[in-house]
């Protein structure tokens, strides 16, 4: 077993989260025309949709997509630990789990944000997937659960869970209200206090965390930094996908892709032309992801109308480009 993630530059410094039907294969492709080394994660994969059901489905991917982490679902430790196996044996550089998903139908298969109720069950989890495989194991988790706005809670929701392995924590910076709340309502309602990841940096500075919620712009992101190891970016990368093309340069002292957006939209099209020859996937499947990219573009609203447009199913993904990028042309200057 190797859990020693400690380097100079932490490789969590900054991350696209894990959002169920976003982050598919098809949308991480899309990122990483964007970004090198931004960390990209899967959708939430449950045990049982792995033990039982389609496993190449749930877990094939591009070697392109590295770094890539695989985030799993679920409580019982045996369950994580062979699918924390079949996530290395796919090539994964990191298995993490969720303790902070509050929505109705995760709370039902007992895990989610209602894991973080029971800390020592969650360090079983890691344990058992930590003496599994040689990648490192790591959880995303909230402030707390419901209305309590403890934070001995977290406190030593966190200190449990290392004692098991776990040397990474992302943390999203809200409590989970696991009743009364719609998952969105979960990502809005309640308070983002980063001051409670950062007292937990303080207390734990040997562990890697970082924060997720509410940060949309550059400047909040140094502000994090400041503090923390890490920024995890949800809805604001997926809507808003040209942002990640200054983060190898802001961020890691890299230069940028040298791609320009249309370069950009060229490389998807490249994508689902080889998606639809190797497995017959429709254009409009890889399509969806890619919506946000000409925000803020005269025209990007035709644009998008275009590629959103079914009725042009039938046409090769290059010719839908034509029409989509004349329609842009033909726009109003100001959209």
């Amino acid at each position: 077993m190797n859990q020693d993630v400690g380097c100079d530059e932490s490789p969590w410094r900054m991350c696209v989260a894990p959002m169920m039907d976003w982050t598919d294969r098809h949308c991480r492709h899309f990122h990483r025309l964007l970004t090198r080394r931004t960390r990209l994660y899967t959708e939430m994969v449950t045990t049982g949709a792995l033990l039982h059901g389609d496993v190449p489905r749930h877990l094939s991917f591009d070697a392109a997509e590295h770094p890539l982490a695989l985030q799993l679902g679920g409580s019982e430790p045996a369950d994580l630990a062979q699918c924390a196996r079949l996530g290395e044996q796919w090539g994964y550089d990191e298995i993490n789990l969720n303790c902070g998903c509050p929505s109705e139908r995760v709370q039902r298969g007992a895990f989610g944000a209602c894991l973080m109720a029971e800390p020592r069950l969650v360090a079983d989890c890691v344990k058992a997937m930590a003496d599994a495989v040689a990648i490192p194991i790591t959880v995303k988790h909230r402030i707390g659960i419901d209305r309590t706005e403890s934070y001995e809670f977290v406190r030593d929701f966190v200190g449990t869970v290392a004692q098991a392995g776990c040397r990474v924590f992302l943390v999203h910076a809200r409590n989970a209200w696991l009743k009364g709340l719609s998952p969105k309502e979960n990502r809005e309602v309640p308070p983002l206090r980063y001051e409670v990841v950062h007292r937990l940096k303080n207390d734990f500075p040997h562990l890697v965390f970082g924060v997720n919620g509410g940060v949309t712009r550059d400047a909040q992101v140094h502000e994090q930094l400041e503090t923390l190891d890490g920024v995890m970016i949800g809805r604001e990368a997926y809507h808003h996908p040209w942002w990640l093309a200054s983060w190898d340069a802001l961020y890691w002292s890299e230069s940028p892709v040298d791609l320009s957006r249309e370069e950009v939209e060229e490389g998807v099209v490249a994508y689902m032309e080889r998606e639809a020859a190797r497995r017959g996937t429709p254009w409009a499947n890889v399509a969806r992801h890619m919506m946000g990219l000409y925000n803020g573009v005269a025209g990007a609203r035709k644009w998008r109308q275009v590629w959103s447009d079914h009725r042009l199913k039938s046409l090769a993904p290059r010719e839908v480009m034509s029409i989509a990028r004349r329609a842009m042309r033909v726009a109003q200057p100001v959209d």
